[in-house]
């Protein structure tokens, strides 16, 4: 299994590096193309630059929703040391960015874990929570049975047990039990009732842009707010636009990376819109050696 724990370690480094003025990032380019979007994410510090190129097509089937890569770089020389698989480093240091979001903020990491979603941030996020944090009661719900098993199945052939909820009723009680939520799905309409516990620990993942939400306003209005990055989240975190939210409110992860401020009663969301720099975390890691020798 992929060595989700270490990478969630280069993300906390990358956004350490940021409040040092080491790493930076612009915000992302997005550029509407039929169907879907193209999206231009570059990053870099001292010793790497990356420039991620990815499009996003929520109704393609037969392909890929995600497509793309990621291309790595000798910031000293501008050498190419390589690329990287787009949706491949996508899923991947997402779930890493909401492990290290849990690692801090959950108030209860052994679980139960819901993953509401099928595709491939929902099999990313169980594997990186199941290694992570050693979670092992975990409930899958997706749109379909069928598909909920069949990534079930996929991740008992890789020695990572789930259960699927497979009526409504399941469902209520997967998520009034849950001590961490991730939702990860493309809806653009609130997949998760208001039922939560009142120490829940949620990582909504699924939703990038003001229309979209996952999550509903109620749950939003009341819980202790945070984001992977402020200022895109300002302009694409629809869970938190949608619910009015003052972002006076909001707390970004660095923020807490060495030292959480006493826990406050109530639910916990932590909202990931991405960002570049999470990217290059994941560049860091897979070039290591390049790195180090160079």
């Amino acid at each position: 299994m992929y060595d989700y724990l270490s990478l969630s370690d280069a993300v906390a480094d990358v956004l350490r590096a940021r409040l040092a003025g080491v790493a930076t990032a612009p915000e992302r380019l997005s550029v509407p193309v039929p169907g879907g979007v193209l999206l231009c994410m570059p990053a870099a510090d001292d010793q790497i630059a990356v420039v991620k190129t990815i499009t996003v097509h929520p109704g393609n089937r037969e392909r890929p929703v995600i497509q793309g890569e990621v291309t790595v770089i000798e910031a000293a020389t501008g050498r190419r040391l390589g690329t990287l698989d787009g949706p491949t480093v996508t899923a991947r240091r997402t779930a890493a960015v909401s492990l290290l979001a849990a690692r801090i903020l959950a108030a209860d990491t052994a679980g139960p874990l819901l993953v509401i979603g099928v595709g491939v941030q929902a099999r990313a996020h169980v594997e990186a929570f199941w290694q992570g944090l050693g979670v092992r009661a975990i409930t899958l719900v997706g749109r379909t049975q069928e598909r909920a098993e069949a990534l079930a199945a996929s991740l008992a052939e890789a020695g990572v047990t789930v259960q699927v909820a497979t009526d409504k009723a399941a469902v209520e009680q997967a998520v009034q039990q849950a001590a961490m939520i991730v939702t990860a799905t493309t809806s653009c309409e609130p997949v998760l009732a208001d039922v939560v516990r009142g120490d829940v620990f949620v990582s909504a993942v699924g939703s990038f842009t003001p229309e979209a939400a996952e999550l509903p306003a109620a749950l939003v209005q009341r819980a202790i707010l945070y984001v992977d990055d402020m200022e895109s989240a300002k302009v694409e975190a629809g869970d938190y636009l949608r619910a009015g939210v003052h972002w006076e409110r909001v707390t970004p992860l660095e923020a807490v990376l060495d030292g959480v401020p006493p826990r406050p009663a109530g639910p916990v969301v932590f909202k990931t819109v991405g960002h570049a720099l999470f990217d290059l975390a994941a560049a860091r890691q897979a070039f290591a050696g390049s790195i180090a020798s160079s």
